[in-house]
């Protein structure tokens, strides 16, 4: 029997979050996280499919270390790296740049055009690379994939994807938009139209993924043709530390009034705006009940993302002409019935509206929270990127005839 186990590697700067699952029926066999790489006191939890979840701690000085000890771990539970069931190694890629557009088999070609693309991703391709790098000395001989956050919006038409700056200058430095969340959104809208009963083909629907970070897409037939972040992830949506949508002179300003630097401007944008920057929290439970306790720096802050919000579920409704659905997703999506709600009042003639008690209603799975004679579905579908990575790894390396 061919092998069917994946193993899911995220590699960020002083973190990897990884799975194991098993693409016969999905099951998951183990998921864990090693954080706070290059400390002293660095942390290892991990969770088999039995729910007895270890936990360590001490010093894990780099990734190379990390992943050794999550081999380590899986082989406690006879699931180690050098099974013979493990088919491939997925790995998340923030950015892809336009060459990559479906998920890559890794080569030494494949590792230079992401090494490549680090001056539009400093912060997370170097940490990817490393992650790759990595698991490739520890199993040379394993298909390894590239899946890139940014590959399901490369179908974005021009239109969509330029910037109304100087044609020469944009390519010469590969300023465009190129997107990101795209696994999430990829798997979502796909979920989304397996909710409806309908092909994603003959669905158009607007996902909204709300997390910490934040980004919207508009989704025509199961292709993306406009999404709110850009060349970075810093365009768009209020998000928890980042600013989203601000005119680009407020930057200038700052530098010629301000006295501040580039460094300390991207420093404010990325992590000392958005939600943080607003009221001092990031975290939408707190928000609320700052809200709910009458704190109008913190009412302030909400109605400012939900005006960004609705502004963005207008827009994409204009640019898809017909929406069958509008989806939340992560964990602000999936778990604050308050945003929901604020999103999409006022939105009646659009033919939007959520059913107070389902709404409030909790759930683990896909679930409809609009009323059973809207016009258009309003949805929560649970995101789920790394399943995403996995099946689409499996995919690929079953399709080349090398699973493993």
């Amino acid at each position: 029997m061919s092998p069917t186990r994946v193993l899911v590697l995220n590699s960020g700067s002083s973190s990897v979050k990884y799975q194991l699952l098993d693409m016969r029926g999905g099951d998951r066999l183990a998921v864990g996280l090693v954080e706070r790489i290059g400390e002293e006191r660095s942390r290892l939890k991990h969770t088999p499919a039995d729910g007895g979840s270890r936990e360590w701690s001490g010093s894990i000085p780099d990734h190379e270390a990390a992943l050794k000890a999550v081999a380590a771990e899986l082989a406690k539970d006879g699931l180690g790296l050098d099974s013979e069931e493990l088919a491939a190694i997925g790995h998340r890629v923030v950015h892809g740049g336009l060459r990559f557009t479906e998920p890559t088999v890794i080569d030494d070609a494949v590792l230079a055009e992401i090494e490549r693309l680090i001056p539009v991703a400093p912060l997370h391709n170097p940490a990817n690379l490393t992650g790759i790098r990595t698991a490739r000395g520890l199993r040379p001989d394993l298909p390894q994939v590239a899946v890139f956050d940014t590959a399901f919006h490369t179908t974005m038409p021009e239109s969509a994807a330029r910037y109304a700056i100087d044609v020469e200058t944009a390519d010469a430095h590969r300023i465009r938009r190129y997107g990101f969340h795209g696994t999430s959104h990829a798997y979502v809208s796909r979920e989304a139209a397996r909710l409806l009963g309908r092909a994603p083909e003959d669905v158009n629907v607007i996902v909204l993924h709300l997390g910490n970070g934040a980004s919207a897409s508009a989704v025509r037939g199961g292709r993306c043709v406009d999404t709110s972040m850009g060349l970075t992830p810093l365009e768009g949506l209020v998000m928890g530390t980042r600013s989203g949508d601000l005119d680009p002179a407020v930057i200038f300003h700052l530098m010629r009034v301000g006295g501040m630097s580039a460094d300390e401007i991207d420093t404010l944008l990325n992590k000392r705006s958005g939600l943080i920057g607003l009221c001092g929290d990031n975290d939408m439970r707190e928000i609320r009940r700052r809200v709910d306790a009458g704190d109008e720096r913190a009412r302030l802050a909400f109605d400012i993302y939900i005006h960004r919000l609705k502004k963005y579920i207008g827009a994409y409704y204009a640019v898809l002409g017909r929406v069958d659905a509008v989806v939340f997703t992560a964990g602000v999506g999936e778990n604050a019935a308050a945003v929901r709600e604020a999103a999409v009042a006022g939105l009646e003639g659009l033919g939007l509206a959520v059913d107070g008690e389902l709404n409030a209603g909790r759930g683990d799975g896909a679930r409809l929270v609009s009323p059973a004679d809207a016009r258009v579905a309003v949805a929560v579908v649970p995101t789920d990127e790394e399943m995403e990575i996995a099946t689409q790894t499996y995919a690929l390396v079953k399709e080349s005839g090398n699973p493993g």
